[in-house]
C-alpha cells in the first residue's frame, strides 16, 4: 500500500511537471501575440461577463463597458454589460 508521504511526493512531482508544461505553452502563446503601436486588444464578446476587471487594470483607459440586451430571455438581470476596446486609446500593451 502506498504511504501518505510517498503519495504527497508523487503529487508534488506531478504538479511541477504540469506547471512546467502549462508555463511553456503560455510562453509560446505570449510570443505569438504582437504588441506595440500597431497592435490593438480585443474582447471575445461571447466570453465577456462584464465583471469590470479589465477596465481596472487597463492603465490607458482604453476599455469601457456598454449595456447590451441579454442573449437569453430566461434570465432576468437588471444590467448586462460587455467590454469594448477604444482603439484610439489602446497602446497594444499585451495585457
Amino acid at each position: 500500500m502506498t504511504e501518505i508521504p510517498d503519495l504527497l511526493a508523487r503529487r508534488a512531482a506531478e504538479q511541477s511537471r504540469i506547471r512546467m508544461i502549462l508555463n511553456s505553452m503560455r510562453a509560446e502563446e505570449e510570443a505569438m501575440i504582437k504588441g506595440g503601436e500597431e497592435a490593438v486588444a480585443w474582447v471575445k464578446k461571447e466570453l465577456c461577463i462584464g465583471c469590470d476587471q479589465c477596465t481596472i487594470v487597463c492603465d490607458d483607459d482604453a476599455i469601457e463597458l456598454y449595456d447590451t440586451p441579454m442573449a437569453s430571455p430566461i434570465m432576468d438581470v437588471d444590467v448586462n454589460r460587455k467590454a469594448k476596446i477604444l482603439r484610439d486609446e489602446c497602446t497594444g500593451c499585451k495585457l
